[in-house]
């Protein structure tokens, strides 16, 4: 059978179309570029993306040139949404109502910089997308604690001997307050999941925001080969689910865990968590434990 053949007879489980070209600047196994590659890939080419201070405000590459085949609008660390926001009116004024505006930003210019300019973005439900891709630190300066760095986690900033006691903030359920039609948590490991979500989250007027976990093998101290490995361990142990909150209210669940895992394997995968004793463990597991349970009751 030909090539040609083969291809015809294939049957694809995601658009074929590639925005994202080779020669962007991450480093290897690095899962923020998974996460945009698979972003576009549900928005298609009609998009323009506002891309914050972050990993990606590198990996895009040096001016003139560009990984990405659309728009990109560079802005302040705090400034995606606000950003976002006014590229929309823009292409409003002018008659463009079918451009696709993504703020792209990472966990520290979401939970912790950009949130006064995401909130304001969702309290006047101004129509873009919002993607937090979340590495769990501030990894383009120097892998920083952010409040999105779990409880346990070494950074530079948290050292093993003062590891982060503090747990993850909740940035779901702080945009699920807001109301905003359409939040969804999405993992570079599920493909599939992620372009539907980011297809459902084009087609949807108002303010959406999706929250990708996107490892990072050089501020977790793992492998580059263990990327889709830990972001899928993540979902299966419910570290992270995969669900869907429609207008601040309905939760659905998109990848069903038939047994929730115990967290052990993924830690041991991470040079991050390596100083962690037994009873660290335990307050990482009862945490995810909680949260689980919490999740559980408000599913459809």
């Amino acid at each position: 059978m030909s090539a040609e053949t083969k291809k015809k007879t294939m049957k694809l489980t995601l658009p074929e179309e590639e925005l994202m070209s080779p020669g962007h600047l991450a480093c290897q196994g690095c899962g923020a570029t998974m996460a945009m590659r698979y972003m576009l890939k549900g928005l298609g080419q009609k998009t323009i993306v506002c891309i914050p201070a972050c990993c990606w405000a590198v990996i895009d590459g040096p001016f003139p040139h560009s990984s990405l085949g659309i728009p990109i609008f560079h802005c302040a660390f705090e400034a995606a949404a606000s950003t976002a926001s006014g590229v929309k009116a823009g292409l409003e004024m002018v008659g463009d109502n079918e451009t696709t505006v993504l703020a792209w930003a990472g966990d520290g210019g979401t939970f912790d910089i950009g949130l006064q300019a995401l909130s304001g973005a969702a309290e006047r439900n101004d129509d873009i997308i919002y993607v937090c891709y979340d590495n769990e630190a501030y990894m383009n300066t120097g892998i920083q604690r952010s409040s999105a760095t779990p409880y346990g986690a070494w950074t530079t900033t948290t050292p093993v001997k003062h590891f982060k006691n503090r747990p993850k903030k909740d940035i779901v359920a702080i945009m699920a307050a807001h109301r905003i039609p359409y939040i969804a948590t999405a993992s570079v490991a599920y493909p599939e999941d992620l372009v539907k979500k980011a297809k459902k989250a084009k087609e949807t007027r108002g303010t959406k925001f999706l929250h990708i976990w996107a490892p990072c093998p050089t501020g977790w101290k793992s492998r580059p080969e263990d990327t889709v490995k830990l972001a899928r361990m993540v979902v299966q142990n419910g570290i992270f689910p995969l669900y869907e909150i429609e207008n601040g209210e309905t939760y659905k669940m998109t990848i069903k865990v038939a047994e929730k895992k115990p967290i052990t394997d993924y830690v041991r995968l991470q040079g991050r968590f390596r100083h962690l004793k037994e009873d660290d463990l335990k307050v990482m597991q009862d945490e995810v434990d909680r949260k689980w349970a919490s999740l559980q009751k408000k599913l459809i």
